[in-house]
């Protein structure tokens, strides 16, 4: 999930930064009330927003006292020195900046803000593999080398990690073919642009100039057959040639930023894991490795995720998290360019909560998980100590029944109940309330406990920016700030509590199917919710836990 999203058609999934611009041709990098959209009141606005401010009104209005939140971002690292995040950044009270030292004897020397479990001594892990070829390289000498008896030995001994080997197998081979021809396709395109620019003659970007266009050669019909497609798109209509040419330039660099990478995600001899960290991967017992930086290689997508929990207006900009008022970040860098290793998700968890965060925001997942058992078994110490994870559902327009995101909080997909009660999955909306669902967001009515805005998000990135973003990945840190502001006044709740107070209260939609995308059927809404939690289970005191379970299982069954 930490990939950006490209849609399969080709020239359709060109990043929001520019999607808005047709709607009153006003710039989103300008438009105030886009990049603040998903805070809205859906009762006044009918914008399927999270109702923020009225959340804290409400609250407030009860004579609740926050405390602060800690919340563990556990993604591809967080710019912890941004301007709009720098006062809402966590340290760690127990550990002297700086020293070289374990001061708080946790097992890892200054961890001030957090923790780095994709680094080591010689630097950080960028790109690294894609599940699905660690898994077939590991695999494939054991279930298809050359001595075919011990093949068939092997899978017979074997039947778990078998089946995971060819279900793999199947996605290395389509996966691997797709991001070959992708970057194929954009490379091209991106050096067809200055002849595109040409064709267009000094004419504005329309569907009448660009089919008056005469060429003449093959490879000027077929730059002319990209050019109207492009001119299709509403985004560029009406462009100048060299507003056309800036925003072809930044879209293909995305692309192949994209697609250039996967060429060692989808290598089965690569492998940067022994040489940066240094640890013994398969040995999961292994806890203390890594590093401080908290920022790492790439951190564009946990600095974005961090924004929208707790990002503070700086300067001109007004971007704001859901929990800005309560809630601190812990950076616990956890993703590369790749997929995550289930080592580290279990390490990253156990090292957020004994650290002190309440939420978990994880932003992440993928198709199959040889860990799995000791990611869930961490899922239960999260658990046992009353921490909420809040999981993406992931970005393939898939029913996640049929087509499992890991980590999971399901066993098996036939479970009538997850077996920990601390895990709510989160799918995104869009602010358009005639296509809700976001099309590349997954879905299920049991799997999926609620839908939050995920698409045309502003928030921070790196170099003290701010970007739009999209994906189940931003829809996440929404509900882990929601979970943050009712945990700050209300520090008594248990996840539980919480998750069924955001399920119950969400803003119901029935257009388009949407009621059994999930099993809220519906848009969270966080005053709402708190209005939920406050008379359910708070009302000024400690609240009644027994109740509380007892309402969660009611609402799980059904």
């Amino acid at each position: 999930m930490k990939k950006i999203l490209l849609a399969a058609v080709f020239l359709a999934g060109f990043s929001f930064t520019y999607a808005q611009e047709a709607k009153g041709n006003v710039d989103p990098k300008e438009d105030k009330d886009l990049m603040t959209w998903y805070h809205k009141d859906f009762s006044s606005a009918k914008v399927y927003g999270v109702n923020t401010e009225n959340a804290y009104k409400y609250l407030e209005s009860k004579g609740l006292k926050p405390k602060t939140v800690v919340v563990g971002v556990l993604d591809s690292g967080v710019q912890v020195d941004h301007p709009g995040l720098v006062k809402n950044i966590w340290s760690n009270p127990n550990e002297v900046p700086n020293n070289g030292k374990d001061d708080d004897g946790n097992g890892y020397i200054d961890d001030v803000h957090g923790w780095n479990f994709i680094g080591g001594k010689n630097g950080d892990i960028d790109i690294d593999n894609m599940e699905v070829t660690r898994v077939v390289a590991k695999y494939k000498p054991i279930f298809e080398g050359d001595d075919s008896a011990k093949n068939k030995a092997n899978q017979a001994k074997m039947p778990e990690d078998f089946e995971m080997y060819m279900k793999a197998k199947d996605l290395f081979s389509k996966k691997s073919l797709e991001a070959k021809q992708g970057f194929q396709t954009y490379t091209m395109i991106n050096e067809a642009i200055p002849s595109m620019v040409k064709l267009l003659g000094g004419k504005n970007v329309t569907p009448e100039n660009v089919a008056a266009i005469k060429t003449t050669d093959q490879k000027e019909a077929m730059i002319l057959q990209v050019l109207k497609q492009v001119a299709a798109s509403p985004e560029f209509q009406g462009k100048t040639p060299a507003e056309f040419e800036k925003i072809m330039k930044d879209q293909m660099k995305e692309a192949l930023d994209y697609f250039g990478p996967q060429a060692k995600q989808y290598d089965l001899s690569y492998d940067p894991r022994k040489e940066v960290v240094g640890d013994n991967y398969d040995d999961y017992s292994e806890k203390n490795y890594g590093n401080n930086h908290y920022e790492g290689r790439d951190a564009m997508h946990g600095t974005h995720v961090a924004g929208i929990i707790a990002g503070l207006p700086q300067g001109k900009e007004i971007q704001y998290g859901v929990a800005s008022k309560v809630a601190k970040i812990m950076s616990v860098r956890t993703v590369p360019n790749g997929d995550e290793r289930d080592k580290d998700v279990a390490n990253a968890i156990r090292y957020a909560v004994d650290n002190g965060a309440k939420v978990l925001n994880m932003s992440f997942g993928k198709p199959v998980s040889p860990g799995k058992t000791v990611v869930w078994d961490a899922f239960k110490y999260a658990q046992d100590k009353g921490v909420l994870l809040v999981k993406a559902a992931g970005n393939e327009n898939e029913d996640v029944a049929e087509h499992l995101a890991y980590p999971t909080n399901f066993k098996n997909v036939t479970d009538e109940k997850p077996f920990v009660n601390n895990v709510i999955v989160v799918g995104a909306s869009t602010n358009k309330n005639d296509a809700l669902r976001a099309g590349f967001s997954n879905y299920n009515k049991k799997m999926v406990n609620v839908f939050a805005p995920g698409d045309e998000i502003y928030s921070t990135v790196p170099h003290n920016e701010y970007k739009y973003l999209q994906g189940t990945s931003m829809a996440s840190p929404v509900v882990a700030g929601a979970a943050a502001v009712l945990l700050a006044y209300m520090p008594t709740l248990t996840p539980a509590q919480i998750i069924e107070s955001l399920v119950k209260s969400s803003n119901p939609n029935t257009t388009e199917g949407f009621t059994d995308f999930s099993q809220a059927g519906g848009v969270i809404d966080v005053k709402k919710a708190a209005e939920y939690a406050y008379t359910h289970f708070y009302n000024g005191k400690s609240g009644d836990v027994k109740k509380a379970t007892k309402s969660v299982k009611k609402a799980v069954k059904k």
